[in-house]
């Protein structure tokens, strides 16, 4: 056998393997649970099948994967930004901007209640324009507000007061089971989505204080 022989089957069976370790990657794709490792081997299995389709002359896989490449470093990057949003919004001024790209809009009219004490709880809510009120405890909510979180938590996820808008505006929803399905794909995002909520509950304890004392001074 001749040595150019030689060093063309050899040429061929580094291509073969390296087709078989980008199919062991994809494996590990459809195998994985949580998203950012999944799009992390997904690049690393997009990469190998580039080279493979180029070397073995498949050039509708390499196709194929030359489109799956940006997909998957857009979805990568969308999702460690999302979380390093909700990380710094936790340790500051709970900024909630981060969310508004998964957000709808809704236009609400004077007098229309968004929800009611009691009922079941499914969305929350951030508001951009108008006014509106916590109706059982007398207080106005202005724009730059998030409502409704607490439900996402709570045991029963019942409404503990009512939401209504008192001067027509403009607010953004998302459902529960979106943020859930933020929090399934990766679990560190839920982590710091829950610290948030923690932090607003605490502020919410810390602001009905004073109230608790002037009540108990009057009894």
């Amino acid at each position: 056998m001749r040595f150019a022989d030689v060093l063309g089957y050899l040429a061929m069976h580094w291509v073969d393997i390296l087709g078989y370790f980008g199919a062991s990657l994809t494996i590990c794709v459809y195998s994985m649970k949580r998203m950012i490792p999944l799009r992390v081997i997904g690049i690393c299995a997009n990469c190998v099948f580039i080279s493979y389709g180029y070397l073995a002359e498949v050039y509708p896989q390499m196709a194929l994967h030359a489109v799956l490449l940006p997909i998957n470093i857009f979805r990568l990057r969308e999702m460690l930004l999302i979380i390093s949003k909700v990380k710094a919004a936790s340790r500051s001024d709970q900024n909630m901007e981060w969310l508004k790209p998964y957000m709808t809009r809704q236009m609400v009219k004077r007098g229309e209640a968004l929800f009611r004490m009691g009922d079941l709880s499914s969305d929350m809510f951030y508001t951009l324009t108008g006014r509106y009120r916590l109706t059982e405890i007398g207080q106005e909510i202005g724009p730059g507000q998030l409502i409704g979180e607490i439900g996402l938590i709570a045991p029963d996820n019942k409404r503990t007061l009512s939401f209504e808008c008192i001067e027509d505006g403009e607010l953004l929803t998302i459902s529960y089971d979106h943020v859930k399905q933020l929090y399934f794909q990766n679990p560190e995002f839920g982590f710091y989505f829950l610290q948030l909520i923690s932090q607003r509950l605490f502020k919410d304890i810390e602001r009905l204080r004073p109230l608790e004392v002037k009540i108990g001074a009057q009894v």
